[in-house]
């Protein structure tokens, strides 16, 4: 039995059942006795839904294959294997002035499930996703080979392997690109918004003047506070910190209790005092990294208070041309069910282009809700927010998602079938087999490696 180490971050979907090593999963692909649907490479499992688990195999443990390789300190080049935090790579380039190009809300997470899931972080307007300073990977197969892909050799595989969720394979080790930086820290600038309309006209302008941008909506607020938030932007400060702090929590949450500790008064009381601290200090300050891209990161354990059943997080994508109606479309349904979220977030994102055949970033603007599970309730709600992110012409993230149904998976993923003729037969994830595996569509034919 795997256990409770398995899960997903979530806590709302089984642990899985069963585990095996990476060199076991290693050895096994290598003799070509890998059967179908027998495997899914397991990160840290920080991914909220079942995009991490495989219901009828096993998941391949891979945070044994943790070793970083060459770096090269002139062009920021690094090599490591799959198994790597993105906080030891962190540490290890720090000091030479280097910093991930793209870093999501976790720096707990594997280089190998950064790929995987393409992550995205608060400067997608300027720098795209993770797998844009992706320049190659060697992914193991099920018929025993060992493919080194790139935007030019196996070209096909490393576009479905980058968002490909584990699916093509194994990955085993990959090299990337990260971004020369002044320093660690970060020139923080702290803007309020009365409401959604005062944050589109200060989107474009925030993106265009700074490296990162993200917004927090106060979403219990009502009345004439409906909307309002603060705008956090920043920039790496030219002068501070080149020593990676130490990556890990000042305090846990030491158990699960048997009940939802974020509750409505407690988010309330939260929501104001944040608004408080974060916002009666509009001017730039200078803060640490931690602080600015991994705040949770604090607090180990934190999906714990949550209680027994977990939480589910809701993260869609709608074009711009209407995201102005559809933004406050989604947090006035979440209003209306009555139910608050811990954490809601919402950000521009640009342009460019992933190399990623189902990444999940587009233009547009994207908004994050979290969400205790309270069972029929919930699902309800969030089904209704695919709803409305789908008639929009939008997306809903599946490495977040632990419920949606396959034709909001297709509505979002036109492309899902190209995955699906790449996806290695021995691979499968519980996401796949509730979305795509009940599409009941012949995928095209298409050739694994050119």
């Amino acid at each position: 039995m795997a256990g409770e180490r398995y899960r997903s971050f979530g806590l709302a979907t089984p642990a899985a059942k069963r585990a095996i090593a990476a060199d076991d999963a290693i050895a096994l692909m290598r003799s070509g006795k890998a059967t179908k649907n027998a495997l899914l490479a397991y990160g840290n499992g920080r991914s909220y839904g079942d995009s991490c688990q495989n219901g009828p195999g096993a998941v391949v443990d891979m945070r044994p294959l943790n070793r970083i390789g060459a770096f090269n300190a002139e062009t920021g080049l690094l090599e490591a294997e799959a198994g790597v935090f993105l906080s030891d790579i962190i540490a290890h380039t720090a000091p030479y002035g280097f910093f991930p190009t793209v870093v999501p809300g976790t720096q707990f997470v594997t280089l190998g499930g950064a790929i995987a899931n393409d992550v995205h972080g608060k400067n997608h307007h300027r720098r795209g996703t993770f797998g844009c300073h992706v320049e190659s990977f060697t992914l193991l197969r099920s018929d025993g080979r060992t493919y080194t892909c790139s935007a030019t050799d196996n070209a096909r595989l490393f576009a479905a392997t980058i968002g490909g969720m584990g699916l093509t394979g194994l990955i085993l080790s990959a090299s990337i690109r990260l971004m020369r930086v002044h320093s660690l820290d970060i020139a923080e600038k702290v803007t309020r918004f009365a409401d959604l309309g005062e944050f589109f006209e200060l989107a474009e302008a925030a993106d265009q003047a700074n490296e990162y941008a993200v917004a927090w909506i106060d979403q219990l607020a009502g009345g004439h506070g409906r909307g309002r938030g603060l705008l956090l932007t920043g920039n790496h400060a030219e002068y501070g910190s080149h020593a990676a702090s130490r990556a890990g929590s000042r305090f846990s949450v030491p158990f699960q209790p048997p009940f939802n500790v974020l509750n409505r008064p407690f988010l309330t009381a939260f929501n104001a005092a944040y608004r408080w601290k974060k916002g009666r200090s509009p001017g730039p300050s200078q803060t640490g990294y931690q602080g600015f891209f991994f705040p949770l990161d604090g607090v180990g354990d934190w999906n714990r208070l949550y209680g027994p059943k977990g939480l589910y997080q809701h993260q869609s994508l709608v074009p711009e041309n209407v995201a102005r109606q559809t933004v406050p479309a989604l947090l006035e349904a979440a209003r209306r069910a009555g139910q608050g979220s811990f954490l809601t977030v919402l950000k521009r994102f640009g342009s460019i282009r992933s190399p990623g055949l189902l990444s999940f970033p587009r233009p547009g603007f994207t908004l994050t809700l979290d969400f205790p599970n309270r069972g029929d309730r919930t699902l309800a709600l969030l089904s209704e927010l695919d709803r409305i992110t789908v008639a929009a012409g939008g997306a809903v993230n599946p490495y977040k998602d632990a419920r949606m149904g396959a034709d909001t998976f297709a509505a979002s993923f036109p492309n899902w079938q190209r995955l699906e003729a790449l996806r290695d037969p021995a691979f499968v994830s519980s996401f796949w087999l509730r979305t795509a595996k009940m599409l009941n569509v012949r995928p095209r034919r298409v050739e694994a490696a050119e």
